[in-house]
């Protein structure tokens, strides 16, 4: 017998005794279904291999979804993770000035973001006690705060906006502003006969913060920023 022969009978063994390496491999079942379309002749139509077809395009598609939605659920793990350790770090502070550097730090660093700015309205101006937490805090007049947010349109306020745009100012961000591409504005709200206030995200990613993207998280970090923010203000 020669080495062709016995190569084939081999192959065949192995085949028969194992046919699902074949039924597998996707790649080598086309070639075999074409193989046996050449054989009919071109006045045939294989329905079955018309179906099979269909049901592996089907197949690609299910699996490009599940990336998908796996791709999806990870992103939202690990979101998640990102604001739950962000807001332990914001209950740790035992002073004022102690939060404020936690929040341009360790927060910001937690979150991916370039800078953080708490923005509060005063109508009494900016206080010179509070120039050595400037880096972070941002003493506005009333109403600033929603021009900015609407950029001085008549639109309902939302707790948070996301934009992808550079700031009209340094008001907020001061150098920064200059590379600053997309922000997360949280509206802040400290209960009645207290001023407004704005937690602001800048990024110089501009894909980072987008009008299409959840808020669900921010969301829920806005409400407990908004309860530390009052046992100081208290």
């Amino acid at each position: 017998m020669s080495s062709t022969a016995l190569t084939e009978t081999t192959l065949r063994e192995r085949i028969i005794a194992d046919p699902d390496v074949i039924l597998e491999d996707r790649d080598l079942m086309r070639a075999l279904i074409v193989a046996n379309e050449k054989s009919m002749g071109s006045n045939i139509v294989d329905l079955r291999g018309i179906a099979m077809e269909r049901l592996e395009a089907r197949l690609e598609r299910l699996e490009d979804t599940h990336r998908s939605v796996i791709a999806a659920a990870y992103d939202n793990l690990a979101g998640t993770n990102q604001v739950h350790r962000a807001v332990l770090a914001l209950l740790e502070p035992l002073d004022f000035e102690t939060f404020l550097r936690k929040l341009g730090g360790e927060v910001a660093e937690t979150l991916r973001v370039d800078r953080i700015r708490l923005v509060l309205e005063s109508p009494e101006g900016k206080d010179p006690a509070l120039d050595r937490l400037g880096k972070v805090l941002r003493v506005v007049e009333p109403g600033f705060i929603d021009t900015y947010l609407t950029r001085g349109r008549d639109t309902s306020g939302r707790t948070v906006t996301l934009r992808q745009m550079a700031p009209e100012n340094g008001r907020i961000y001061g150098q920064a502003a200059s590379w600053i591409q997309s922000e997360a504005l949280l509206r802040l709200d400290f209960g009645p006969g207290r001023g407004k206030g704005m937690l602001a995200m800048g990024s110089e990613d501009p894909h980072q913060f987008a009008p299409n993207q959840g808020t669900d998280l921010l969301t829920f970090f806005a409400g407990v920023f908004e309860r530390s923010m009052r046992r100081w203000i208290s």
